[in-house]
């Protein structure tokens, strides 16, 4: 294992991070606010509980998830978009680097970034909603699997795309209209039961009710299950990231 490459990748893409903290960190901040002022206050106040828990504290872990998994994607598939623009993508190929390190590199450091994203975000709810985790362990453990899952998802994007148009193309029209109907501001329990099927199809769903849980105690999906489908999204992630690197799918192309 070359950890002296691992480690020059990773750095480089946190140095990226810092250098444009303002729209890394301050944007998804700001507007995840929003939507604790909106939902939390505007909705909050007709919505009195779901679960046993205030509307405003039982959105908490959706909001959490809404910034983390757009992020991961976002973090990721430019990592890696961005030297195959430039070119100096090749330079990868000639050195002394495999795939793995590559990964290890540009996906750690996204999640990185998204996981640290994800905890700001948590400190902020605190001024806008009471609310308390019961399982800390469990909470963090559901974050950073959210994350390092979604980069892989995202590194995949990343190779996958022709320009910035498609870059954009999946976080805006697949992931964020998943996470709004993946039970983010409401229990999938509140749904008719033909709803309720078809909503268990949405693979967005077992990450919040997981974390969810974490949370509060309460979920819509045995967490059994949720971990599960965590555990098989990263292996089909992880597989086809190597098939892309051994057959050079658009990489030496």
């Amino acid at each position: 294992m070359n950890f002296q490459a691992v480690r020059s990748i990773y750095s480089f893409e946190m140095a990226r991070f810092f250098r444009t903290l303002s729209q890394s960190l301050i944007s998804p901040v700001l507007s995840t606010s929003l939507y604790f002022i909106v939902f939390g206050a505007a909705i909050g106040s007709r919505i009195q509980e779901i679960d046993g828990v205030s509307y405003g504290a039982f959105i908490v872990p959706g909001l959490i998830m809404l910034s983390v998994l757009t992020q991961s994607i976002s973090n990721a598939s430019f990592g890696i978009y961005f030297p195959k623009f430039l070119g100096s993508i090749y330079e990868l190929h000639t050195a002394p680097v495999s795939f793995i390190e590559i990964v290890l590199g540009y996906v750690g450091a996204a999640a990185t970034k998204s996981a640290l994203i994800g905890l700001v975000i948590l400190a902020t709810a605190e001024f806008f909603v009471d609310f308390e985790i019961l399982h800390w362990g469990a909470m963090l453990a559901f974050l950073v699997l959210t994350c390092v899952s979604f980069s892989l998802f995202g590194f995949i994007i990343g190779i996958w795309s022709k320009n910035f148009e498609q870059l954009q193309m999946v976080p805006l029209l697949v992931i964020t209209p998943l996470v709004f109907l993946g039970g983010s501001f409401y229990s999938i329990s509140m749904l008719p039961p033909f709803w309720q099927t078809v909503t268990l199809f949405n693979p967005v769903v077992y990450l919040i009710s997981g974390f969810r849980w974490a949370f509060y105690g309460t979920a819509d999906i045995n967490i059994g299950i949720s971990l599960m489908m965590i555990a098989l999204f990263m292996v089909i992630c992880l597989g086809i990231i190597g098939w892309t690197f051994k057959t050079g799918y658009k990489i030496k192309t």
